[in-house]
């Protein structure tokens, strides 16, 4: 299949190019930009008159809830949505049920993958067996199996030994240990952030204390040992700030943002409103700032969906009893477009944060259109606007703080490894 896509502003964060270019595929590659190669015909022309065409999405973290939870989602679906959302590559945390601490079940969630052909999925690895923070996995073996790197998820890792002793087997074979700092015990029932509006709703709160304590652990430890770290879902200014100076201190640790902790606060939760209620929670105004500030100043490294379909009876139970998580793989674009806008941040360097940055953690070829790169695109209108509503998403959970929310960013066509998967 070639592919001619024309007279769309090219924007690659990677390349440092933002001009009116348009963009070959052959063979399932980018053959040229700019002017045609030498016969090329092509069997398909798509028109990006007044739209964006970028590498496609790449997303640290989409559950796609199978093995074992197919009743909140299911493969096809999620993959579905994120060719939707124009997301081309994804990272799937390992807390399916079976655990991803088998290579076996690394094999065939991407077999599944790949016979969907909607999407680059790329499995996390348990860190732990079944998460449970005793014993380690085989992580070289996983690793055989296509897993890019090695997570706790939100399972407590309480042993610092069992911590210290996974960084340094990761360490010793290159591995990335992907760490969510929250201190258990300080969060031992928390629903909301520790403030004025977890009071005044009788909520149990979690304290941004729960982050920098457990912060502080995984940074000494990594420190210690020489570990390459990446921290999921920093949400306090005091995490920021604690992260910053570690970096300035030379330590191998990357970081990132859910793109629901960009735009909403603690006052969001509103009287009871379980669509807010997330993991990490949402906190006060004064964290969100932060936030954006360190993912303007480089700090936090990437925004992802932090994708998490969640069945419509989970939440429909009281606040405090419902299950936490929001589906935002096919709203990581307009919402990283939104803040984008609202903070003054130029296009190209908006797009490195869901593109070229997030690949480079993940240590895959992706998140560029090169000469030779692996023809996965995203086209899409930065003017429209469009509804969120149940009906508009493809993802089987309907469940986003957003619902109601008009948004600008339109994904018009999603092309994965030259094919055209998606069309608006």
């Amino acid at each position: 299949m070639k592919i001619h896509i024309k007279n769309g502003r090219l924007i690659d964060p990677k390349n440092n190019i933002d001009a009116v270019q348009d963009v070959f595929i052959a063979a399932g590659r980018i053959v040229a930009t700019g002017s045609a190669p030498a016969d090329f015909h092509a069997n398909q022309t798509l028109d990006a008159t007044g739209q964006i065409v970028c590498p496609g999405l790449v997303d640290l973290s989409a559950r796609l809830r199978e093995p074992g939870f197919e009743y909140k989602a299911t493969l096809e679906s999620e993959l579905r949505a994120a060719a939707a959302g124009g997301v081309t590559s994804l990272a799937c945390p390992p807390d399916t049920d079976p655990v991803l601490d088998e290579p076996g079940l690394v094999e065939m969630l991407k077999h599944r993958a790949k016979l969907l052909n909607l999407a680059h999925v790329y499995p996390l690895g348990a860190l732990t067996r079944q998460l449970e923070g005793k014993n380690l996995t085989e992580m070289c073996e996983l690793t055989e199996a296509g897993c890019v790197g090695f997570s706790h998820v939100n399972a407590p890792l309480i042993d610092t030994q069992v911590m210290r002793r996974a960084m340094q087997y990761a360490s010793t074979f290159g591995f990335t240990v992907w760490l969510h700092p929250e201190d258990s015990y300080l969060a031992r029932n928390g629903v909301a952030h520790d403030g004025e509006v977890a009071a005044r709703l009788g909520l149990t709160g979690i304290p941004a204390s729960a982050e920098t304590i457990a912060l502080a652990t995984i940074l000494t430890l990594a420190q210690e040992v020489g570990a390459r770290v990446h921290l999921c879902r920093i949400s306090s200014r005091e995490g920021v700030e604690m992260l910053r100076k570690a970096r300035q201190q030379g330590l191998p640790v990357s970081c990132d943002i859910a793109v629901n902790h960009l735009h909403l606060t603690e006052h969001d939760i509103g009287f009871f409103d379980p669509q807010c209620h997330l993991k990490p929670p949402l906190r006060s105004q004064r964290d969100r700032d932060a936030l954006r500030q360190g993912l303007a100043d480089g700090t936090i490294n990437a925004i992802c969906s932090d994708h998490t379909p969640v069945d419509d009876d989970a939440k429909l139970a009281p606040f405090a009893e419902s299950e936490p998580g929001a589906a935002g793989i096919e709203l990581l674009l307009p919402l990283t477009l939104k803040w984008a806008e609202e903070s003054g941040t130029p296009l190209l360097k908006a797009l490195a944060r869901i593109t070229s940055e997030p690949a480079a953690l993940l240590g895959i070829d992706a998140g560029h259109l090169a000469i030779g790169a692996c023809a996965d695109v995203c086209v899409f209108d930065a003017e429209e606007y469009w509804k969120v509503e149940r009906q508009s998403l493809l993802s089987q959970g309907k469940n986003t703080p957003f619902l109601g929310l008009e948004l600008a960013g339109k994904v018009r066509a999603t092309i994965v490894a030259g094919h055209l998967v998606h069309q608006a």
